[in-house]
């Protein structure tokens, strides 16, 4: 991983790390099941000169959309990667993740460090992070992802209702039981709408020809994630019987470049959901979408229910010219009451977010609001580090 601009070591004097939960503003279903409070890790990395670097751990409460949870990222975090901090004296977030790359797998525990070390060398830069990242403060085309509904109608009125709020893009949650039918009354009511679905790996093989040619008839423009991630091939044969204006694109299957090799080599793949907190954080981002635009691939920046930490980091990574397409990087309010930052994430103009433009990633979280929702706290001291 090369960063656009070197970056400086860092000396680090502590880290908290804290396990809050925080209630959703609607109950989100998908084909993992639902989730109606959002469990999460928030990290703070504080540098010798009083300065702090943020991130949020994008692992779910329960080990269903991937194989890591909170529980096992908080494990990983207490027990192996934040004490490797304090074997690195001076560090960055390559520095880093090539230490980390000891221990196997992880990638989302491993991106809320290296993530908070992004953050904090740009406050010590006095930088965005999006230019630090080699982006540019722009607004970012976002759009909203809806969960399953009880019923076509009840789907209708929750579209509605982001439409009312100024949403553009609008992608629909879907599994083989809660399919046509929806996206047909959803086509129905909003014929001009651009519309996307996500059926988070809940297809089989036998699908496939029932899900390509009903996502021709209500002009469905992408397919995100039909098949298990590591049926590759199955998404080949799919990507192979679509025709413009569908597109399909892969998220869970594209776990770093390797795979992104693969799924090019193979055909399977049309557009990219890139996450940072999922694939190993930002570094591994970047040489993903650097790879996606070489191959000709569009790119978008995928949600995670994150909060304004998160969401800025997020952000930040989408200012870079590969993310052409509406991401789903929705207001606060689409998941919280409350979000940890202040002012919250408001849409604007054209159903669009922009970045915080101050250092790093431009918020800091809310004290009184992280002490509100926390469940549990540890601190980490680097006092060798801080001697140094």
């Amino acid at each position: 991983m090369l960063p656009p601009r070197e970056l400086p070591p860092l000396r680090l004097r502590r880290a908290t790390l804290r396990e809050l939960e925080l209630p959703l503003v609607h109950p989100f279903a998908t084909s993992f099941g639902v989730e109606r409070r959002r469990r999460l890790l928030l990290l703070a990395l504080e540098e010798v000169g009083g300065k702090v670097g943020w991130a949020e751990c994008v692992a779910g409460r329960d080990p269903l959309y991937s194989s890591e949870s909170v529980s096992t990222a908080r494990e990983m975090l207490r027990r192996y990667l934040l004490p490797l901090l304090g074997t690195v004296p001076e560090t960055t977030p390559e520095r880093f993740l090539t230490a980390a790359g000891a221990y196997r797998g992880h990638p989302m525990a491993k991106a809320t460090v290296e993530m908070a070390l992004w953050d904090l060398s740009a406050r010590v830069l006095r930088t965005p992070l999006c230019r630090l990242l080699g982006g540019r403060d722009r607004p970012i085309p976002v759009g909203v992802s809806v969960g399953l509904e009880a019923s076509p109608q009840a789907l209708v009125d929750q579209v509605a209702a982001y439409r009312t709020a100024g949403y553009g893009r609008i992608k629909l949650k879907v599994t083989p039981r809660k399919d046509e039918a929806y996206v047909a009354q959803v086509r129905r009511t909003f014929p001009d709408i651009p519309l996307w679905i996500d059926a988070n790996q809940a297809y089989a093989l036998e699908d496939l020809s029932r899900l390509a040619r009903w996502a021709a008839r209500y002009r469905v423009q992408l397919i995100e994630q039909p098949f298990p991630e590591d049926r590759l091939v199955w998404h080949a044969r799919l990507a192979r019987r679509l025709r413009p204006p569908t597109r399909l694109c892969l998220d869970e299957s594209v776990t770093g470049p390797g795979r992104l090799e693969e799924a090019l080599a193979l055909r399977a793949i049309g557009v990219l959901n890139l996450k940072p907190g999922r694939v190993g954080g930002l570094g591994p981002s970047l040489e993903l979408h650097a790879r996606a635009a070489r191959a000709g691939i569009p790119v978008w920046c995928g949600g995670m229910l994150e909060t304004g930490v998160g969401r800025s980091h997020n952000l930040s990574l989408a200012t870079l010219d590969g993310f052409i397409l509406p991401s789903d990087l929705s207001a606060s309010d689409r998941y919280y009451r409350e979000d940890l930052v202040e002012p919250p994430f408001a849409l604007g103009p054209g159903s669009t977010l922009r970045p915080r433009p101050g250092p790093g990633i431009g918020v800091d979280p809310v004290e009184a609001r992280v002490a509100r929702w926390t469940r549990r706290q540890w601190e980490l001291p680097f006092p060798s580090a801080a001697r140094n």
